[in-house]
């Protein structure tokens, strides 16, 4: 069976997001989970280049097996100036409680692309995509149709909460999901996504952000939150197609229409694609993606001659747990913008010190990151910024010329590296970690605080509601928190023997 691409709720930039539990099964498999308005993925957010945003998140939440408290993080906007709606905890605000709410009130400048909004509180469905259209866009010639029903989300999705499995090492989708909807190994002949095409036309597909100059390919390799845009040229016989969307796992296939969903142009039968997949000819590489936009990178263009140069190795303890520079990250109780709004602006005094690093005001960064332990490839995400990224996982060579400028890049596998160049101008704690969940649940991220002395001044007075967050959340009770607790941990116990520590048992 296949289900037409669903006529998306659209959102505008003032509005707000109902986060509450409800069963679905978009893959066949019924489970409790954690949505925005009723729906996954998540509404589109649809808006102008240069709109304010003003969206409030309401928490009602009722199901204790999953946490009660949320947040929700605006992927790749950079909050200039108001760092206390990026929607981090612990680095840039307390989560929400039951029946709360939080307004977050923030203008994007000149950003425009293909972003998204997530929880960076435990997912569990809470994700979808925002978009900022730019009236003026370079590349408009392009394309004929961009608007919702061109927008493409793909999503691992887990039969299992994330309270539980983040007990578990080594955790594998249970599917992948192509506009929420998908099929599990085994399981039944689910609905699957179809995107509908009419022959002649030209459609933005957007995957995507950032941008770049646009390349001729036949395939890409797309990481956790990534974005791209693709102009599908609908030239093709009036038939079914099939879209593969391969999950980098072991054993991955399209075997009864896995990890796929269904591509019909109109006219076309309602049936199953009998499409062969080949074999690509011309994948997409990284290093052939260039900025279209002020091309180059910052700074003197020779490797280490930047104005602060770091270097961050990725390493896997006994426990399976990530260090960076041999460091676990654990979250502070006070979030780190709150403590530097306390006036907590020494290195020596922000928590977690040894995860912090304290960087000055405008300034070109040059980062190194290399990867010496399993897991990978980790995609990175920084928030607060896009960067350049100089050098590419796998890649040997350095380009300061004209990189690509994105937001999440590949750190590799085992025994490679990457380098990235950004400028420190948006005061404020800005997380860098990867963008598996559970990964960055085991320890891997850092915080860069960007000149924290000045972070006050160039921030937006925070709003009261926003000083109320964590005395609420402080309040709560290891129960009102919801989890499942002890018992996620016996539930993680029946799945694998192969677990991290289980919770305090307070």
């Amino acid at each position: 069976m296949q289900q037409l691409l669903y006529l998306r709720d659209v959102l505008g930039p003032k509005t707000t997001l109902t986060i509450a539990n409800k069963d679905i099964a978009p893959d066949g498999f019924e489970r409790s989970a954690t949505l925005v308005n009723g729906v996954f993925p998540g509404p589109l957010i649809a808006a102008q280049k240069g709109d304010d945003f003003a969206i409030e998140v309401a928490n009602k939440l009722t199901d204790t097996s999953m946490f009660t408290t949320t947040s929700v993080h605006w992927h790749g906007l950079y909050q200039n100036g108001t760092s206390y709606a990026d929607g981090t905890s612990s680095v840039t605000q307390c989560p929400i409680t039951q029946n709360n709410s939080f307004l977050h009130s923030f203008s994007t400048q000149n950003q425009a692309g293909t972003f998204w909004y997530h929880s960076h509180y435990s997912c569990d469905g809470l994700r979808g995509p925002l978009v900022i259209y730019d009236p003026q866009d370079p590349q408009a010639y392009m394309y004929d149709v961009d608007d919702a029903s061109t927008v493409i989300t793909l999503a691992d999705w887990y039969h299992t909460e994330a309270t539980v499995l983040r007990y578990v090492i080594g955790n594998v989708a249970s599917s992948t999901l192509v506009n929420g909807l998908g099929r599990y190994a085994g399981g039944p002949m689910s609905d699957l996504a179809v995107i509908s095409v009419k022959q002649g036309k030209r459609y933005r597909m957007r995957l995507v952000s950032m941008r770049p100059e646009p390349l001729v390919v036949d395939q890409l390799q797309i990481f956790a939150g990534q974005r791209y845009s693709v102009v599908l040229v609908a030239d093709k016989p009036v038939d079914n197609y099939w879209i593969r969307n391969l999950p980098n796992t072991a054993n991955a296939s399209f075997e009864g229409g896995t990890n796929s969903a269904i591509l019909r142009y109109t006219g076309a039968p309602k049936a199953e694609p009998t499409t062969v997949n080949t074999t690509s000819t011309n994948p997409l590489q990284e290093t052939n993606l260039h900025a279209l936009i002020n091309p180059g990178a910052p700074g003197i263009p020779e490797y280490g001659k930047a104005d602060i140069n770091l270097n961050l190795q990725v390493s896997v303890d006994s426990a399976s747990n990530f260090l960076v520079n041999n460091v676990t990250f654990t979250p502070p109780t006070v979030p780190v913008l709150l403590q530097i709004l306390s006036g907590t602006q020494d290195p020596s005094q922000l928590m977690p010190n040894e995860s912090i690093i304290i960087l000055e005001a405008n300034k070109v960064v040059e980062l190194t990151l290399s990867t010496t332990g399993p897991g990978g490839p980790h995609p990175i995400h920084l928030h607060g910024h896009s960067f350049n990224v100089i050098q590419s996982a796998g890649n040997s060579t350095f380009n300061y010329a004209n990189p690509v400028r994105r937001d999440v890049v590949s750190a590799g596998s085992l025994g490679q590296q990457m380098v990235i160049r950004w400028v420190t101008d948006n005061s404020g704690p800005w997380f860098l970690h990867c963008h598996i969940d559970w990964h960055l649940e085991a320890g891997f991220a850092v915080v860069m605080a960007e000149s924290p002395s000045e972070t006050s001044a160039n921030m937006k007075q925070a709003p009261a509601a926003w000083d109320q967050l964590c005395p609420a959340f402080n309040a709560l009770t290891p129960l009102q928190l919801g989890g499942g607790g002890l018992n996620a941990y016996e539930t993680a116990a029946n799945i694998s023997t192969n677990l991290y520590p289980p919770p305090p048992s307070k």
